[in-house]
C-alpha cells in the first residue's frame, strides 16, 4: 500500500476537458501522474464513486470551498481521483461547479488505484472494484501525508484535515 514518502505509482487518468486550450482538445484527455506533479504540490483526494452521496454532497464540495485556502498554502492544484469513466467525472465536475478548483480525474480501468494498493471492493453492492476514501498531500511526486478512511467512515480525508497539513508545511 502507498505510503509517506513513496512516490506516485506510475499510471494514466483522464480528464474530460470542456474547453479547447493549452494543448487539451475537447473531451477526454490522458494526464500521467508524472507529468501531474511534475513540480507542483498537490493536494489529491480519492472517493468510491462519482455521484454517491457522501462523496456529491461533502467530499467534493469540501475541497470546491476550500480551494483559495489551499492555494494560499501552497497547493498548486487540487485532484480528485475516482475509478469512475472521464466522461462521469466530467458531467459531476459540471453539476458540482468544480471548475477552476477541483480537477475530476477519471481512473476508469482502475490503473492507479490497484498501484497505490488503496483499492475498495464493493463487488457485493453492484459497483466492481472502486478506491478507498482517502486524501494526501504530494510534492513533486512523493508523498507528504496521507489519510486512509476507516471503511465507511468520513473522518480524515475532509478538505479541512488536508488543509491543516497543507499549512503546517
Amino acid at each position: 500500500m502507498l505510503k509517506i514518502g513513496d512516490r506516485l505509482p506510475a499510471a494514466t487518468l483522464y480528464e474530460f476537458i470542456e474547453v479547447e486550450g493549452g494543448g487539451c482538445s475537447l473531451g477526454p484527455n490522458a494526464f500521467t501522474t508524472e507529468a501531474l506533479s511534475a513540480g507542483k504540490t498537490l493536494a489529491v483526494f480519492a472517493l468510491p464513486g462519482a455521484f454517491t452521496p457522501t462523496c456529491s454532497a461533502q467530499h467534493v464540495p469540501g475541497y470546491v470551498a476550500a480551494a483559495e485556502a489551499f492555494r494560499a498554502a501552497g497547493v498548486d492544484e487540487i485532484l480528485c481521483i475516482s475509478v469512475n469513466d472521464a466522461f462521469v467525472m466530467g458531467a459531476w465536475a459540471r453539476e458540482l461547479q468544480t471548475a477552476g478548483k477541483v480537477r475530476l480525474l477519471g481512473d476508469g480501468s482502475a490503473e492507479f488505484t490497484q498501484a497505490t494498493g488503496l483499492t475498495l471492493d464493493l463487488t457485493a453492492r453492484g459497483l466492481g472494484l472502486r478506491s478507498q476514501r482517502y486524501s494526501m498531500l504530494v510534492r513533486e511526486g512523493v508523498v507528504l501525508s496521507l489519510n486512509v478512511e476507516a471503511p465507511g467512515k468520513f473522518e480524515v480525508s475532509d478538505a479541512a484535515t488536508l488543509l491543516r497539513q497543507a499549512q503546517a508545511l
